[in-house]
C-alpha cells in the first residue's frame, strides 16, 4: 500500500471517529438537558464543517493512491518486458505473454508504449510472433526489410514497417 492510500484511510477514520464522538457528546448533552435541540443542530453543523473536509480529502487521497498503484504496475510490466527482450535479444510474443501473465494484445500494447516512450528499439513480425531487440543506429539506416527484402516505410512516430510482410521496426 502506498503512502497516499494510507494517509487517505487515516483521514477517513479520523473523520468518522470525530463524527461518532461528536454525535455521542451531542446526544448526551441533549439527554441531560444541558443544551437544547437548536444548539445540538448547530453543534452537528459545526462538526460537519470539520468532518467533511477530512473525509473528502481522505477519499481523494485513497482514490489517487489507487491510480498511482495502477500506474506503477503498468510501468513495472513495461520494465519487465524491456528487460526480457534486451537480455535475450529475441523472444517470441507467446513466451513473453506467458512469462508476464498477459494476453497478446496487452503485450503488443506494451511494445507500442515503449516505442512511444522512445526506450525500445527493435523489430517484430507479428505473423511470426518474434520480438527482436536491436541497436537503433542499425535500424535508422535500414532501407529494406530484414525478413523479405522489400522497401520499408514510415508508418508512425518511431515506427517503420514493411507493407509486404508486416514486419514493424521500432526506432528510439
Amino acid at each position: 500500500m502506498n503512502t497516499g492510500r494510507l494517509i487517505g484511510i487515516i483521514l477517513i477514520v479520523i473523520g468518522f471517529g470525530i463524527a461518532v464522538l461528536a454525535g455521542f457528546w451531542l446526544a448526551v448533552q441533549v439527554g441531560d438537558d444541558e443544551i437544547e435541540v437548536g444548539g445540538a443542530v448547530l453543534g452537528a453543523v459545526l462538526a460537519f464543517v470539520v468532518i467533511a473536509p477530512l473525509v473528502g480529502f481522505g477519499i481523494y487521497l485513497y482514490v489517487k493512491g489507487g491510480q498511482e498503484v495502477e500506474e506503477e504496475s503498468v510501468m513495472a510490466k513495461q520494465r519487465q518486458l524491456l528487460d526480457i527482450v534486451k537480455s535475450r535479444g529475441q523472444v517470441t510474443v507467446e513466451d513473453m505473454a506467458i512469462e508476464m501473465q498477459a494476453d497478446l494484445p496487452q503485450v503488443k500494447n506494451m511494445v507500442h508504449q515503449l516505442v512511444g516512450l522512445q526506450v525500445f528499439s527493435g523489430y517484430i513480425n507479428w505473423d511470426d510472433g518474434i520480438l527482436y531487440s536491436s541497436d537503433a543506429s542499425k535500424l535508422r539506416d535500414l532501407q529494406n526489410c530484414r525478413k523479405c527484402g522489400a522497401p520499408i516505410e514510415l508508418v508512425g512516430k518511431g515506427v517503420v514497417a514493411c507493407k509486404f510482410c508486416g514486419t514493424e521496426y521500432f526506432l528510439s
